[in-house]
């Protein structure tokens, strides 16, 4: 959703050029893309020029959202929030001792991605896209300075 989001601005992007970018399997795309478009998360195009783009502003997509949509589970519980963590002598299903500590935890999870947008990690990306550039201009000043007090030396 990232990659989408920085690339939708010149048009619908084909997950294949995701698939590559990413280095992700084009078919598990297919099946991600398919939940996100169901959840009214993207849009897609058809046809020469087809391809995806978000449905919503991306300040307006949280990270629980696109979780959510695609149906990865969120729960560090072992009982997936059903209480039946454990078994007594009776064989009655009950609550573990630490079933309230991760409980909270995956509600603490979940307030925090509906906190993050999709916009947030473009913003993030964008910065330290320009962060590396920055950096690789900075060595590549060093050698050409580096280079000029040889040539002065020699």
């Amino acid at each position: 959703m990232i990659d989408l989001a920085l690339r939708q601005h010149s048009g619908p992007v084909t997950l294949s050029a995701i698939s590559q970018r990413q280095n992700i399997s084009l078919s598990y795309l297919e099946q991600l893309f398919g939940k996100l478009r169901r959840h009214e998360l993207v849009d897609s195009m058809r046809g020469p020029g087809g391809g995806y783009s978000l449905a919503k502003l991306a300040r307006h997509v949280t990270v629980a959202d696109i979780i959510f949509a695609v149906d990865e589970p969120l729960d560090a519980t072992d009982c997936g929030g059903k209480q039946d963590c454990t078994r007594g002598n009776d064989g009655k299903a009950g609550k573990c001792m630490t079933h309230e500590l991760w409980a909270t935890l995956n509600r603490k999870m979940v307030e925090y991605l509906d906190s993050v947008s999709l916009q947030d990690l473009v913003d993030q990306q964008r910065m330290r896209e320009l962060q590396e550039a920055n950096a690789a201009k900075s060595v590549l000043m060093d050698r050409r300075s580096g280079a000029a007090e040889s040539t002065a030396a020699a």
